[in-house]
């Protein structure tokens, strides 16, 4: 009797079974019978989602981000038990050979369009893809970036691993705590004119309407001087930088060029010197995690919000 009254007290604290449940992926719908069990995600702000959502446990490893970046204590901490499977971008070679059953990656974060690893390539060998929201604009429509997107994601990796509950509090939370901030910041006149400059000193490489930076310069009150640029992350002219005069410039810190050689390059280049931010010295970093969609972009309208404001 103790046995029986042991399992039945183990089956009511377990929950429900998993139904099957199907999320929307850019232009694909995608059904899961069971919440993965061996999971790879690539790059860093990827792999943070997943961590938030307390998936390490449900994890194999990772990949694609000490090919290009540096993990920071906090992330270093989350992942330390889960091998990098790949520096750079996986080959499907390598995910069949660590028993994946689902790859969370995104175009130009894991995945190319045409290449070896894309959900139809890994789909023959039962591993199962979800793509990240804000990369869906390289292989169709989609409005500009927001905030949304992350949630978005957010939302249906808590579907996926049976989490849902979980990814609702932490996306309730998120909001909460930037309306709140927001909510106390001071009143601007005026949206400030930003550009964000990525890297590249030839032609510069910067965040367009479809990319993640849109999202977080809008919440913050400002506005993309190339939020008409249809594209995600792309490069523009200089020319049209000087013409469209930002009052501040959001340097995304990554690579081996660092920030203050960025920043540099703009304050002594006599090109810009009639630009607005760089009279005025108004720059303002963020890391390549808070600039792409992932959980460290509360922190990010945080930062731009009160660069906006500090004159």
């Amino acid at each position: 009797m103790k046995h029986v009254a042991f399992t039945l007290s183990f089956l009511a604290m377990a929950g429900p079974a998993f139904a099957q449940t199907t999320v929307q992926s850019c232009d694909r719908e995608v059904t899961f019978e069971r919440p993965p069990q061996s999971a790879v995600s690539n790059d860093v702000n990827l792999t943070e989602m997943m961590l938030v959502l307390g998936l390490a446990d449900r994890m194999v490893g990772y990949t694609g981000i000490s090919g290009w970046k540096t993990l920071d204590e906090d992330m270093t901490m989350g992942v330390e038990q889960l091998p990098e499977l790949s520096a750079k971008y996986p080959s499907k070679e390598v995910l069949i050979g660590a028993d994946a059953d689902f790859f969370f990656a995104g175009w130009n974060y894991g995945m190319k369009v045409g290449g070896e690893v894309t959900p139809e390539t890994l789909a023959p060998f039962g591993i199962k893809v979800y793509e990240l929201t804000e990369s869906c604009i390289h292989i169709g429509q989609k409005a500009a970036a927001s905030m949304e997107d992350m949630y978005n994601d957010l939302r249906n990796l808590g579907a996926i691993f049976d989490v849902s509950a979980r990814a609702e509090r932490l996306i309730d939370g998120y909001k909460a705590e930037l309306s709140e901030f927001l909510a106390q910041q001071p009143a601007l006149q005026t949206a400030p004119r930003v550009f964000v400059y990525d890297s590249g000193e030839d032609v510069p490489f910067t965040a367009g309407r479809y990319a993640m930076p849109n999202a977080l310069i809008e919440a913050a009150g400002g506005t993309n001087i190339m939020n008409d640029f249809e594209k995600s992350w792309a490069t523009v002219g200089w020319e049209a930088v000087v013409e469209r005069n930002p009052e501040v410039i959001v340097i995304v810190n990554y690579g081996e060029v660092t920030a203050d050689q960025k920043r540099a390059f703009m304050m002594n280049n006599p090109a810009f010197s009639q630009i607005d931010a760089v009279k005025n010295d108004r720059f303002v970093v963020l890391e390549y995690v808070e600039a792409t969609p992932g959980p460290r972009n509360i922190k990010a309208v945080k930062t731009l919000a009160a660069a906006l404001r500090d004159r």
